[in-house]
């Protein structure tokens, strides 16, 4: 795959940021995905699972704001966001995941109903997590594959490390998409 082809890949993930559809991200869309997941789960927004989330919410926006906003202007264009993958995240997906961590294992935590400040692994069932991906934009018989995929040592739950490595690979990795 070429860089041009790898910059239409990366700009065509933008809008699974922008969840607003107003051409930029910002802390505003994070927030917005955060209130979603939650009502999708019946969760409050002040319980420790709804704090945990929004705070992973923002601690994203931070790594998000942090590569991508050039002109810092607390808004992430497409063009900063693929120049920003492109540039920097490339190299070094793990830095794209760890910055996504705290909100990942967070909406794990609330798709699966459990205490995301615990010390053991969370996870999710794979069916609430395609419910999660249809809450976050993905399209219905994408979200199954995409959920069922992420199942990979298929014990039917999705943990952590699972959806970490999987959202580097989709955002960062210069493959074709399955």
């Amino acid at each position: 795959m070429d860089s041009a082809e790898y910059e239409r890949k990366i700009a065509h993930r933008f809008a699974a940021f922008d969840q607003d559809g107003n051409g930029y991200i910002d802390r505003a869309d994070f927030n917005a995905a955060a209130a979603r997941l939650l009502t999708e789960f019946g969760t409050t927004a002040r319980c420790d699972r709804g704090q945990s989330l929004y705070t992973g919410a923002e601690a994203f926006w931070q790594g998000m704001a942090g590569i991508a906003d050039v002109d810092g202007d607390q808004r992430v264009t497409r063009e900063e966001f693929v120049g920003g993958a492109v540039k920097r995240l490339r190299d070094n997906p793990e830095r794209f995941a760890e910055i996504a961590r705290p909100f990942l294992r967070a909406a794990i935590a609330v798709a699966a109903g459990t205490d995301p400040d615990s010390t053991e692994t969370v996870s999710a069932p794979v069916a609430a997590v395609e419910r999660a991906l249809r809450v976050l934009g993905a399209e219905d018989d994408l979200a199954g594959l995409a959920a069922g995929s992420l199942d990979t040592d298929r014990d039917g739950r999705i943990g952590e490390a699972e959806a970490v490595a999987a959202f580097a690979a989709y955002f960062t990795v210069i493959a074709p998409d399955a």
